[in-house]
């Protein structure tokens, strides 16, 4: 078999983008975190004053979406996010902007303006992309799709130690978990695109597995994909 797109599904720092940007490197696969792209566009907003009152300015985003790029490119060996030609690969991990993401994420016309690219980025197969609605939306027809947890308390240590990690040292523990909950709750019940399992995914939590164990229990599965005959 050739190659094939591999679609990772699961909640915020349950590990999902740790496994996929490990999967893709072992299989020689180009790695999409389409987690990354929303996070652009809230950024944007941040950027310029489409926040106000702790609320997204819905339309005034929309009416600057034609001016949003937002694209991958590689620094040091790493792959990066890039908005209008900018890296803003650590801005779009703070705390400000997953405030705020799921608010953007929502948005039906930006949903269908990433959904595009996402799948256009997929059309000559050899992805991993990892997101909320990748095996039920975006790539439906992934001849592998995962669907990752964690325990809520290991996840927001998890990105407590990633923040403090990258200098976003002013957040608390129990800051970064409250917003996590909030998020796992506006990602499972937004009207469109909502987080759900596929029912055709494998589910995996890595609540108590090592980064190791995560990419040698998804690349089995791959594995016997590819080696069906």
């Amino acid at each position: 078999m050739g190659k094939i797109n591999i679609a990772i599904d699961g909640h915020s720092s349950c590990g999902k983008s740790t496994i996929a940007r490990a999967l893709a490197d072992k299989l020689g696969y180009f790695y999409v975190d389409s987690g990354a792209m929303y996070r652009a566009i809230t950024l944007y907003a941040i950027q310029n004053d489409l926040v106000e009152f702790e609320k997204v300015k819905e339309l005034d985003l929309l009416n600057n979406l034609s001016k949003i790029q937002v694209g991958f490119g590689m620094v040091e060996g790493v792959q990066h996010t890039f908005l209008n030609g900018v890296d803003v690969e650590l801005e779009i991990r703070s705390l400000e902007v997953s405030m705020y993401v799921s608010q953007v994420a929502k948005i039906a016309i930006v949903r269908r303006y990433l959904v595009k690219q996402q799948q256009k980025l997929s059309k000559g197969k050899g992805v991993v992309m990892d997101g909320r609605d990748i095996g039920t939306v975006v790539l439906p027809r992934a001849k592998v799709k995962f669907y990752i947890t964690a325990d809520v308390d290991i996840r927001a240590k998890r990105r407590y130690d990633e923040m403090m990690k990258n200098g976003f040292t002013s957040v608390s523990l129990e800051e970064i978990k409250n917003n996590i909950e909030e998020r796992d709750f506006l990602d499972s019940h937004r009207k469109v695109s909502p987080l759900m399992m596929a029912n055709d995914a494998i589910h995996i939590d890595t609540s108590d597995l090592t980064h190791e164990e995560q990419l040698n229990r998804t690349y089995a599965e791959v594995e016997k994909v590819l080696n069906a005959k």
